[in-house]
């Protein structure tokens, strides 16, 4: 069996059992490589009325977003391996950002240290306001667009396969 299909079966598990054992509330959102590999992200649809810290990271609904790749990755100028990952969106004023870390203990608190990845997003204000929490992958080519809407905030980083 080759690398890929190992990292596929480890990756499709975990997101499996993950799912199975999720919270209610939970989403996923799936980009699909044209090479047939994946990246997803699991979070927590959350009210827009959550509050969020301006300039810390947040875990909607107590819980970071889960990153999962078949694919290596680049964010910004990081290097982002085939794996599972936790992602924590850092809201602003002006242009949110976004850090890829590399703890997925449940449980654990964010650690700046353990990031493998950092930048900031683009980020826009929409007319009419989200309910909830909204992610979503924009796909085109060998790039996944992450889009990230809450309230009035509208975010978005490219990640680049490799």
């Amino acid at each position: 069996m080759s690398a890929t299909n190992v990292w596929r079966a480890v990756l499709i598990t975990l997101f499996l059992s993950s799912c199975l054992h999720a919270q209610s509330g939970q989403s996923t959102t799936t980009c699909n490589l044209d090479d047939g590999r994946q990246v997803y992200i699991r979070y927590n649809a959350v009210s827009s009325k959550e509050k969020v810290s301006n300039g810390k990271a947040w875990a909607p609904g107590g819980s970071p977003m889960t990153l999962f790749t078949e694919a290596p990755l680049s964010l910004g100028s990081s290097s982002i391996p085939l794996g599972a990952y936790t992602v924590y969106p850092i809201p602003a004023k002006g242009n949110w950002s976004i850090a890829v870390n590399k703890n997925v203990t449940a449980g654990s608190p964010y650690d700046e240290k353990q990031d493998i990845a950092r930048t900031q997003m683009e980020t826009a204000q929409v007319e009419t306001p989200s309910d909830a929490l909204e992610v979503a992958f924009a796909h085109v080519g060998a790039r996944c667009t992450l889009r990230i809407y809450m309230g009035k905030s509208a975010s978005f980083v490219d990640f680049n396969a490799k």
